[in-house]
């Protein structure tokens, strides 16, 4: 039985979704990052960075137990875990991981930044605002070119690209996009989104998350807190 220790946040949503693509035996404990949960000494001993998600599996490559943090390291983990959702061929395997470092270096934090400075900042500020939102524009354009000649981002076939991906697309509006204008994008967006185990795992722990309304909320997860040395 996996482990899996994390919170509904899109990283966290990668790795739910794949779990249940796997198909694999596992289950899942809240971290809490709006009450603090990510600061706690349990959780920093297998995620030094406190980010959500990480996980222990107890029967790891070598039959030991391992733990994770960083969700594309525990996509391309469960991926090899299982052969699942990556291709057996070098060419075709790099062409996957271009696509899943493309998330985790550009989509995940722009749109994250995106996110923090439309929805949760203390004051607006319009400089950052328009910065985020058009980075997030040119990036699902990116995205809309790729998916105009390629049924998945990592090809012909549904991957781990995917799973890494689709989450963070799923706060569109949030983000400043209008999800039409970017049609191979939108036709494979509800391709993903039809998927019963993707519908399975973005519900994991979605009903624990409440909205952050004031900025005493927001201070734990994006305030002084969040920088203090440990």
């Amino acid at each position: 039985m996996i482990e899996v220790f994390s919170w509904p946040t899109p990283n966290g949503n990668k790795v739910h979704v794949m779990l249940e693509e796997c198909g694999l035996p596992w289950r899942v404990t809240p971290v809490n990052i709006g009450a603090g949960d990510q600061f706690k000494e349990e959780f920093l001993s297998i995620s030094p960075n406190n980010k959500v998600p990480a996980i222990i599996d107890p029967q790891g490559p070598d039959g030991k137990p391992i733990s994770l943090f960083e969700s594309g390291a525990i996509l391309i983990y469960l991926a090899a875990k299982t052969g699942k959702f990556m291709p057996k061929t070098d060419r075709e395997k790099f062409e996957v991981l271009q696509w899943v470092m493309f998330q985790i270096g550009g989509v995940g934090p722009m749109l994250g930044q995106a996110h923090h400075f439309r929805l949760y900042a203390p004051q607006t500020v319009p400089y950052a605002v328009e910065r985020y939102t058009n980075e997030a524009k040119r990036l699902y354009g990116v995205i809309d070119r790729r998916l105009a000649k390629s049924a998945f981002l990592g090809g012909k076939a549904y991957s781990i690209a995917d799973i890494a991906t689709f989450p963070w697309l799923r706060s569109w509006e949030n983000q400043g996009i209008t999800l039409s204008d970017y049609p191979h994008l939108e036709r494979w967006f509800h391709r993903v989104e039809a998927r019963p185990a993707v519908q399975r795992g973005v519900k994991v722990l979605a009903e624990l998350r409440k909205p952050l309304r004031d900025d005493k909320q927001r201070e734990v997860p994006f305030g002084k807190t969040q920088y203090e040395r440990r």
